[in-house]
């Protein structure tokens, strides 16, 4: 006997899994955002942005924010710095205007990116950490 799968949600799924909230491509949100699941703008964003999820910057979406969060996928605009702690991926068609600082980088052919790469070390700590020993030394 085979199982059917139903897709009663019809958010959009990526290797890391469905995602949990999407801003359709009507939606302008300004402010902080803090968020737990995944989440996928696709319309209009200015402010901050902060999560140990994933963000996924749909194809039609403009951010005007940093973005600190766990995995973050771009396929539309952004204006700002991304820390993405585990991976960050600009797709085609994508654009970024601002610094980077994650572990793992991917970026597309046709991508439009100005600004700055910082690669985190596997050991190093992100910003706002603090040293797990004191055997650091100083210059």
């Amino acid at each position: 006997m085979t199982k059917k799968i139903i897709q009663v949600n019809k958010n959009p799924v990526y290797d890391i899994g469905m995602i949990a909230t999407v801003f359709n491509k009507n939606t302008e949100f300004s402010g902080d955002l803090t968020f737990k699941k995944s989440l996928q703008i696709n319309g209009k964003f200015d402010g901050e942005i902060s999560s140990g999820s994933y963000l996924v910057i749909g194809e039609e979406a403009v951010v005007n924010a940093n973005i600190k969060a766990d995995t973050v996928i771009i396929k539309g605009v952004v204006h700002g710095n991304i820390e993405a702690v585990t991976r960050l991926e600009i797709h085609t068609g994508g654009k970024l205007y601002g610094n980077i600082r994650t572990k793992k980088l991917m970026i597309s052919d046709g991508v439009v990116f100005e600004g700055k790469c910082e690669m985190i070390k596997p050991h190093e700590k992100t910003a706002g950490d603090t040293p797990a020993t004191g055997t650091e030394k100083s210059a």
